[in-house]
């Protein structure tokens, strides 16, 4: 799954590429993206700033309330449950992105591998939002299995790609269209 992911452009770059106003106003992001951490969104028309990963609620042993951990994927079959659903029927966004990276080799010798679209400079991944208590505004990125893709030489799950004909139909479709669209790519 992918945990980590670089984007390379600022936000007017991004805005410009998907047709989208820069409500990120000078927000200041990393090149890389890890869970619990801002990176831009386009939403509703607008490139913004949210944290990445749903935050699901802990409780300690003693029955205390613990830091949130981000849930930073949504696996397409699970779209449906609870703990998606509502994102997904209401909230569907893109995640402007220049690569991904997955883990790579055996345990406690592994390294990164990055992913990126061949000649690409910018594409998006699909994603969900909404605004939570914790964090506020936040996303996770929804997840597809890599079978027939190249990326399935590193891991068996990739982030579900949207070709640019395919973008608008992922925000703004109704959900059973919009799922159809989370499929490896090939």
């Amino acid at each position: 799954m992918c945990n980590l992911y670089r984007m390379t452009k600022n936000a007017s770059e991004v805005a410009a590429w998907f047709d989208a106003v820069d409500a990120a106003g000078t927000a200041n992001f990393g090149d890389e993206v890890y869970p619990g951490y801002p990176g831009l969104v386009v939403a509703e028309g607008e490139v913004r700033a949210m944290a990445w990963g749903f935050p699901l609620v802990r409780k300690g042993k003693q029955g205390q309330s613990l830091k949130p951990k981000p849930v930073n994927n949504a696996r397409t079959d699970k779209l449906s449950t609870f703990f998606w659903r509502e994102s997904f029927v209401q909230r569907r966004c893109l995640i402007p992105l220049t690569g991904w990276a997955e883990a790579q080799g055996e345990k406690g010798r592994m390294t990164r591998t990055w992913i990126s679209v061949p000649d690409a400079p910018l594409f998006a991944a699909a994603g969900v939002w909404r605004r939570s208590d914790e964090w506020g505004a936040c996303y996770s990125m929804v997840m597809t299995d890599s079978a027939g893709s190249d990326a399935e030489q590193v891991h068996s799950r990739m982030p579900v790609l949207l070709a640019p004909d395919d973008q608008a139909r992922w925000v703004t479709a109704e959900p059973e269209a919009a799922l159809t669209l989370c499929r490896a790519w090939d």
